[in-house]
């Protein structure tokens, strides 16, 4: 896999990437856009932050992406949703500065509260002044905290440790996420009423985009105290800037902006004001949190590298994580039913069916369902297709995919079933784990028992005495070793059906020979890379 860095990411969090013998890693810093169109065509993957923009044209020049990695929190500068419809996957590092953009957010507001940089600067400039900087306490006031998420949850309980009454708005989290919190729940328009203290902890979407305007504004306590080190836009800047020249707003700090680096007039001015503590993005601008964010995105790229479920991807469909410790030992089986049943089809799908029977069946199994038609789907179309984009595309193919469940699972403990239908005819496989590892337990109608190999082969013929020793001849010959052998049959002189494990594959006129000697109504040579 080929990976470009485009902006400054810590070598400690590289190191995972580096040491990985699959992976080459371009560090290049600074590329125009130009410059990066041009490239970005040989990369699988790119890993950024907020210096470089994901968007539409530069998608498209990305012939070969297959995931985004922002080392961040925020994904504003990633299109995500044309992402999703070329399967590309976006992640990002949801955790890994969380502490920091806390910690920043209460250094900012005892900076402004205690004028710590303009006394600074006034005593290092020679003089002694105290009066001008007369600050005020965090004790006993009311603090509104908008979103509480992960970084908004931990500023509500330093602000508790402050002894401030804490509030809160944020109408995707539970009562009981708020009382273990210590916070009240209410809406925006009581918080803006009600608070001394004001500060935003959303992502930017179309929904938080300017969610502290004029309106807001008007609702505020005269002496207001505002920051937001959240994202730029959603406090108005221009509102900001009238509240703190009217002087509504006495006090206010500001990480982040709606344009960075900022210089339009509007923000030059905003700058400027001597009741606003500023600072250039640096929320996240800890050594902890960027080597957090680094080892967050790379080990996210060798998850996907190892097929394993990716924790924090912002646009593939959300599982509960217990479910997902339920389903992760059988993605495995997923692949490789659908590399086999695949190559036993001939023709096009009309029709995809998941079964799950057994004590699976009493689980959430759309996660396997989801990445099972993924991959049937990345070997049955020329685009990049996962669980990003699977069931669109399933869906643009005009395929039929259900899901069937039953508690019985006859002699097995946990069966999962793949049924292909075509014009062809259909193709049933199932399979299950011995011990971790997927083995398949029936192909058609026939009782089967083998572990999976990457090349295998697969026929059937009627059953009559010397058919294993022509198999075996013809292989021979060819100096193509067997390693395991499983054959399946009805009754005696019937249809029978063998799967050999073999060392190599089995060229096409290998096949046509054996086909030939032993009259096989079916023969095919497989490859499954996923065994």
């Amino acid at each position: 896999m080929k990976i470009i860095v485009t902006d400054e990411v810590t070598d400690e969090g590289l190191a995972l990437l580096q040491a990985d013998p699959r992976i080459s890693l371009d560090v290049r810093l600074g590329l125009s856009r130009e410059a990066l169109h041009a490239c970005i065509g040989a990369y699988d993957a790119i890993i950024t932050r907020s210096g470089t923009t994901v968007d539409k044209a530069l998608l498209d020049a990305a012939t070969n992406l297959k995931i985004v990695a922002r080392a961040g929190v925020g994904i504003d500068n990633v299109d995500v949703d044309y992402a999703s419809s070329k399967g590309v996957i976006v992640v990002n590092a949801p955790f890994g500065n969380t502490n920091s953009a806390a910690e920043h957010t209460l250094a900012l507001l005892l900076s402004v509260c205690r004028h710590i940089p303009d006394a600074n600067a006034s005593l290092k400039s020679g003089a002694w002044k105290r009066a001008p900087f007369t600050g005020v306490e965090l004790k006993g006031k009311i603090a509104g905290v908008i979103g509480l998420g992960k970084v908004g949850g931990r500023v509500a309980t330093r602000l508790k440790a402050f002894e401030c009454e804490v509030l809160g708005c944020d109408p995707y989290i539970s009562a009981k996420r708020a009382q273990d919190l210590g916070v009240r729940l209410t809406d925006l328009d009581e918080l803006c009423r009600t608070c001394d203290i004001l500060t935003v902890h959303t992502p930017l979407n179309e929904e938080t985009r300017g969610l502290l305007g004029p309106d807001q504004f008007a609702l505020m306590k005269p002496g207001v105290i505002l920051l937001n080190v959240a994202r730029g836009g959603i406090l108005d800047e221009p509102a900001l800037l009238a509240g703190l020249e009217s002087g509504q707003v006495a006090l206010a700090a500001v990480d982040v902006w709606s344009e960075e680096p900022p210089s339009s007039t509007v923000l030059r001015e905003l700058i400027a004001q001597k009741r606003l503590v500023v600072t250039p993005h640096l929320g996240a601008n800890t050594q902890e949190a960027q080597v957090n964010v680094a080892v967050d995105v790379s080990r996210e790229i060798l998850n996907y590298l190892d097929r394993a479920p990716l924790e924090n991807a912002v646009n593939l469909p959300r599982f509960d994580p217990a479910v997902m410790d339920q389903m992760r030992p059988y993605f495995k089986l997923m692949a490789v039913l659908a590399e086999f049943g695949l190559q036993l089809l001939k023709g096009n799908l009309d029709r995809i069916t998941f079964g799950f029977s057994g004590a699976i069946a009493h689980h959430d199994c759309s996660p396997l369902t989801v990445s099972g038609l993924a991959a049937l789907l990345d070997r049955a179309t020329d685009q990049p297709v996962n669980m990003v984009n699977a069931s669109l595309v399933a869906e643009r193919m005009g395929l039929v995919v259900e899901e069937h469940k039953s508690s019985q699972g006859g002699a097995f403990s946990n069966l999962v079933t793949l049924t292909l239908e075509g014009p062809g005819g259909s193709r049933v496989l199932s399979g299950t784990l011995f011990e971790g590892s997927p083995r398949i337990v029936r192909l058609r109608d026939f009782a089967m028992d083998f572990l999976p190999e990457p090349h295998m082969l697969l026929l059937s013929y009627t059953d009559r005495p010397g058919m294993i020793g022509r198999i075996g001849t013809v292989l021979g010959q060819r100096e193509i070793n067997i390693a395991c052998m499983n054959l399946g049959r009805r009754e005696k002189k019937g249809e029978a059906m063998v799967i050999l494990s073999v060392d190599s594959p089995v060229p096409p006129a290998v096949v046509a020979e054996l086909q030939a000697t032993t009259e096989a109504t079916f023969i095919q040579a497989l490859h499954l890379p996923s065994a």
